[in-house]
């Protein structure tokens, strides 16, 4: 592999604008700004794909040129007061240079690929001076053969990504990207001015006010104080289950709600089951592009909302029906001012009420991948041989990370649902995250079977 001067484009005639930060904006800063240069890159949002067929590094240049046209986030600055409060700065100019190698052969691509991302998603972003973007390719035979596009998430959430990865992969084969139709995608700017209308910061008001609910309702803790030693290292688990993909659609098309309802209720009933706790209390990772304009934003918009189950431990088909109800209650209240609901916390834990357990994340990233026209059929058309196949494996350990118990994603993997855990050990032992895993496999593979699903 060889390496030469590296390619740039130039970016000119852009928006040129000054606004306070969205929220998600300076919610995002404010959770890096805390963490040390060796910890900040893990909130990087980054994304490496092939090229194939490769493309000329001309016509890439071009494209990304376009981009930072159709996105202001991508060429924003974010700079803070003495208190912190961020404002966002659009330039209207720049050159955006891209880091290149050469791969002699094409077998070498993928591994220059690989070093590549974990190159550039492994340095933190300095939002002051440079703009959110990083974008690196790998060259063969003359042409891109690999990308890898690396964003700070104070531009981008993986929604985002996936919405600026379809408009330059349209770009790059000659399409116009879909522009919003009726609502065309709100800037950060816009968004912005939202946030700061009357209508915005009822919005914010309402959303608060249903956390204040939540918090002063559910258990202030969930798992008990660990006699020990607090943790040195957050194991990560993931469970790869064939069944759990076909089960989670059959039962979710039985009751009439989502699959994420049906996850959302296992993974309910087993947090209840682990700690004992007569409720369970989840920040779900919610994507916020309900309102107009946001579903396409390039930005940086999702958030957590506070999901709140009462007796998750009953019968599983109506647990299911509560938990659908209740998370789009949550899904509705998640779209609010961080820093406003921090101060909240604070005046409530002040008063002396009593705030909910907040350390239990919960995150489908389903919907991020490609979606299938149907479920998976299991092999062999037997559920039960199918559920045979579910493997579970420990990939990597994490540093603590602190107001976390566990971190639970949903993962759409080929032909299986995935459930990658990353947990607090001095709370979540190994055995106990392997139980709670198997444990909502078993929850929606067992009711599928009773509802027919053979």
């Amino acid at each position: 592999m060889s390496t030469s001067r590296p390619p740039e484009t130039e970016f000119s005639s852009g928006r040129s604008a000054t606004a306070p930060a969205t929220w998600g904006q300076q919610a995002v800063w404010d959770a890096v700004r805390g963490l040390g240069p060796a910890d900040a890159p893990r909130y990087n949002v980054s994304l490496a794909a092939p090229v194939d067929p490769g493309v000329p590094v001309a016509l890439l240049l071009d494209a990304l040129r376009q981009l930072l046209h159709l996105h202001d986030s991508l060429h924003t600055r974010l700079l803070a007061d003495d208190a912190g409060r961020l404002h966002q700065i659009v330039d209207p100019a720049g050159r955006l240079t891209v880091d290149s190698r050469r791969c002699a052969t094409a077998e070498e691509v993928a591994q220059a690929g690989a070093r590549q991302l974990a190159e550039l998603a492994g340095l933190p972003f300095d939002c002051a001076r440079d703009w959110p973007l990083r974008v690196g390719i790998v060259e063969s035979g003359g042409l891109v053969r690999h990308i890898a596009l690396v964003l700070s998430h104070t531009a981008v959430d993986a929604w985002g990504l996936r919405r600026l990865t379809a408009d330059l992969t349209a770009i790059v084969q000659g399409h116009q990207p879909r522009t919003g139709g009726e609502h065309p995608a709100l800037q950060p700017v816009e968004e912005a001015a939202f946030q700061a209308s009357e209508r915005g910061r009822r919005r914010d008001a309402n959303a608060r006010r249903h956390w204040e609910r939540k918090l002063r309702l559910g258990p202030r803790r969930l798992f008990p104080a660990p006699a020990g030693e607090p943790a040195q290292l957050f194991p990560n688990a993931v469970l790869n289950s064939p069944a759990l993909a076909t089960a989670v659609e059959y039962v979710a098309a039985a009751q009439r709600v989502s699959s994420s309802s049906v996850l959302l209720a296992a993974v309910s009933a087993m947090t209840a089951r682990i700690t004992g706790a007569p409720d369970a209390v989840l920040q779900v990772v919610v994507n916020n592009r309900f309102l107009p304009g946001l579903a396409d934003a390039v930005s940086t918009v999702a958030s957590e909302g506070l999901f709140h189950l009462a007796d998750p431990a009953g019968e599983f088909d109506e647990v299911v029906r509560r938990a659908h109800a209740t998370s789009i209650a949550t899904y509705r209240s998640a779209y609010y001012d961080k820093r406003l609901l921090d101060q909240d916390i604070e005046r409530i834990a002040g008063d002396g009420g009593p705030v909910a357990d907040r350390t239990c994340f919960f995150n489908d990233t389903r919907d991020l991948m490609p979606q299938q026209a149907d479920a998976p059929a299991p092999a062999g058309g037997s559920l039960e041989r199918a559920r045979a196949r579910t493997t579970l494996g420990w990939p990597v350990e994490f540093e603590p990370r602190a107001g976390v118990s566990y971190a639970l994603d949903a993962l759409r993997a080929p032909g299986s649902l995935e459930l990658s855990m990353t947990a607090d050990s001095a709370l979540l032992p190994r055995p106990d995250m392997e139980r709670f895993l198997y444990g909502v496999e078993a929850l929606v593979v067992e009711r599928a079977l009773a509802l027919g699903c053979a």
